[in-house]
């Protein structure tokens, strides 16, 4: 398991703050005429009046909207194992933690913090769910209970609005608050610039720019846990210990809040679910095959040796009856096979067919069926008829193509009509009799004939009527056929194509036994292209009746393929893991020859079970986690992965750690100490042994590390879990 810096689609720009133009408030802009003639005031008797204005930038103070709050981490509700994570909020708003200025500071400073408060650790959150009291602005900064400091609050404010507060007590409050030079190193701004990712785990990265307040405090403890965006206005002065005598609580502005649960036994581990997943193939990438385990020992038989030759290739004995009513059993293999599949002779989906017959497989020297095909054409025709608006354009077309064919045959064999165009309204055919060369003479001609009944004229030789063959090789019949082939089957192609890629597939058709796919297991797999061949011919089939409808399937066919040129995947790869569940998207690369393969479908089968399809057989395949898992936080190992800071491998590991391990010491080192005796977990920035410092020496950085550095060095790189080879081998059977 290693730690990898992030792909070039995923690029992420650090800064140490967004500085706004002016900050919120009331100003007043005065405009004033002076005239003066070197450096003396000629109008002092006769000064014009001043013009006042006032104005106010307004920004948030007391209440956020939601649409601000672009992600958290941990997400709202979230139980997983977050000892070692920071967590922190992500904002929409890229300049919101700049917008005010807090009174005494003269430089930028963000006016928020991020609080993490344990079970019992507020009063008006005691179960640590988030929760919060709604009070007025006014009980904000005046509370009526005694002992409780509010903010110190200046200007115009309407203290009948009401906003969200807690109450924390002042140990606790000084135990977690960030210290006032610590809060510029907690906040910093993310810009993103990346290619379109749907994702839904944590944090989704999407191109912008984003604020983000990070905690300094890790939930070391078992148990849940709420985080509170706190306003810090009015709070000054206060965040040190000792700065709030006399006083038992402190009350905040909660702009927003969420709680997760930190259960580090019964948590995910995904750094051990990775490696178990590939475990099996470290000694052979055979073992990661989609196929039966082999049995221990050898084979003392003939027979024996057949059957485990049969499961080797991936085979499933199945039940089976045969047409004399027998019962016993027939070899299955879906499209998912452990090895290369052999090509079949072309005849063998000659089609159409009517029934599955022409697709089995009889083994003469052990008298058992192959039913792989023979299910899949069957599946393939019981998929399109299960759908009423396939099956109707199917057999709608057929019908249509066997009309213009009989309707092509029989002006075939009148030469009077031969050359008619069997589109053409009744209209345009009269309008072209009369435009015919000799019309005017025919017409005169039968006007001075002698109208009395004479003798019966011969009747016109008539040719034999064309055959659908014959039709099929005159190119103007053939124009006609494809036009009403095309027009009558808008949605074949597409829906074909969605088939060629397994969708509607039912799992046990792609892995006929479970203990081919065990909980906690990965699979490589080949794609047998017969198998699809076969599948998508059941559905096309469909309405096939006559000799006229075989006869014009090669026509159907063709059009069919043009339309949309079925692309049949080549391999692929199962997974059946609690990873899946708590990962529903991240990252899996494959490549062939340095060149990514390209990605045909990804579909989640069963919560656990992920099914991912390639348009080529891969020689690497890379299980990373989800790219945004730009976590803040450090290692298992309780030490920071360090980062290069400049060059132009800035954000690569270096492949040093911090603390040095040699040292024997961890991150845990700088943190400030437990309250009342209590297990410490708030990191000491700027103490006497300051985290900041220590970690800006030992990145060699030119003096203290700026926010943007320091957010850059507490970004957890993603896991990743790399296959080599590919377990798919190029034995063939």
């Amino acid at each position: 398991m290693t730690d990898v810096p992030a792909r070039p689609d995923l690029d992420v720009t650090f800064y140490d703050h967004l500085a706004p133009a002016t900050t919120a408030g009331i100003y007043t802009i005065t405009v004033e005429h002076r005239l003066t003639k070197d450096g003396q005031r000629l109008d002092a008797t006769a000064e014009l009046p001043k013009a006042e204005d006032r104005y106010e930038i307004r920004a948030a103070q007391f209440h956020l909207d939601p649409s601000s709050v672009h992600a958290t981490y941990p997400a709202a509700g979230a139980a997983g194992r977050y000892t070692h994570v920071l967590p922190h909020i992500t904002l929409n708003r890229a300049i919101l933690p700049w917008e005010r200025q807090l009174l005494g500071r003269a430089v930028p400073a963000p006016w928020l913090a991020l609080l993490v408060l344990a079970r019992g650790e507020t009063v008006d959150d005691p179960d640590a769910k988030g929760e919060f009291s709604t009070r007025t602005i006014g009980r904000l900064r005046n509370p009526a209970e005694a002992g409780t400091a509010g903010p110190e609050l200046s200007g115009d404010l309407n203290d009948d609005l009401p906003c969200r507060t807690i109450d924390v007590p002042v140990d606790v409050f000084h135990a977690v608050v960030p210290r006032e030079d610590e809060l510029s190193h907690l906040t910093h701004m993310r810009d993103v610039r990346t290619a379109p990712q749907l994702r839904d785990d944590g944090e989704v990265l999407t191109e912008g720019e984003y604020a983000v307040v990070a905690a300094s405090r890790f939930p070391r403890t078992p148990g849940p846990y709420a985080v509170h965006l706190v306003s810090l206005e009015g709070h000054l002065g206060r965040l040190g210990p000792g700065t709030l005598a006399g006083s038992e609580r402190v009350r905040l502005c909660s702009l927003w809040s969420w709680s997760f649960t930190n259960a580090p036994d019964g948590a995910l581990d995904p750094g051990t679910l990775l490696r178990g997943l590939v475990a099996p193939g470290a000694e052979d990438p055979e073992n990661l095959a989609l196929r039966h385990a082999p049995a221990s020992g050898s084979a003392s038989t003939p027979e024996e040796q057949y059957a485990r030759t049969r499961l080797h290739h991936g085979y499933s004995a199945v039940a089976h009856r045969t047409l004399a009513g027998e019962a016993t059993y027939a070899w299955y293999r879906g499209p998912l096979t452990p090895l290369t599949a052999p090509d079949l002779p072309g005849e063998a989906f000659g089609g159409p067919h009517t029934t599955a017959d022409h697709a089995l497989i009889y083994d003469r020297e052990y008298g058992v069926f192959d039913v792989s095909y023979a299910a899949a054409w069957t599946l393939g025709r019981t998929i399109a008829l299960a759908d009423p608006d396939y099956s109707a354009e199917a057999v709608a077309a057929r019908r249509a193509l066997s009309d213009r064919a009989a309707t092509l045959a029989a002006l075939g064999s009148d030469p009077a009509r031969a050359r008619h165009d069997p589109d053409a309204p009744p209209a345009a055919t009269a309008l072209d009799e009369l435009a015919s060369a000799g019309f005017g003479r025919r017409l005169v001609q039968a006007l001075r004939a002698d109208l009395r009944p004479g003798p019966a004229p011969a009747p016109a030789a008539r040719t034999a009527r064309a055959e659908p063959a014959t039709l099929l090789a005159d190119p103007r019949a053939r124009q006609s056929l494809n036009a009403v082939a095309t027009a009558r089957t808008p949605t074949m192609p597409e829906w074909l194509d969605r088939l060629a890629l397994l969708r509607g597939v039912p799992f046990n058709h792609l892995v006929p036994d479970p203990r081919m796919l065990p909980p906690e297991s990965l699979r490589a797999f080949r794609i047998d292209g017969a198998w699809i061949q076969a599948l998508v011919a059941g559905a096309t089939d469909v309405g096939v009746h006559t000799s006229v409808d075989r006869d014009l399937d090669p026509l159907l066919r063709e059009r069919l393929v043009q339309a949309h040129g079925r692309s049949i995947p080549a391999a692929g790869l199962l997974i059946n893991s609690e990873l899946v569940r708590a990962w529903p998207v991240f990252d899996l690369l494959a490549t062939r020859g340095g060149e990514q393969v390209g990605e045909l479908r990804r579909d989640h089968l069963a919560p656990d079970i992920l099914l991912v399809l390639w348009d080529a057989v891969p020689d690497s395949v890379t299980i990373r986690e989800p790219g945004q898992g730009i976590h803040f936080g450090i290692n298992s190992e309780r030490r920071i992965s360090l980062r290069h800071l400049s060059g132009d491998d800035v954000g690569y590991p270096t492949g040093t750690e911090f603390p040095d391990p040699a040292s024997g010491r961890t991150v845990f080192d700088h943190l400030r100490p437990g309250r009342s005796g209590g297990l410490p977990d708030v990191l000491d920035l700027h103490g006497a042994d300051g985290f900041v410092t220590a970690l800006s020496d030992a990145c060699a950085a030119d003096g203290e590390l700026s926010p943007g550095q320091f957010a850059l060095e507490l970004v957890n790189a993603p896991l990743e879990q790399l296959l080599l080879p590919a377990p798919t081998a190029e034995e063939t059977a």
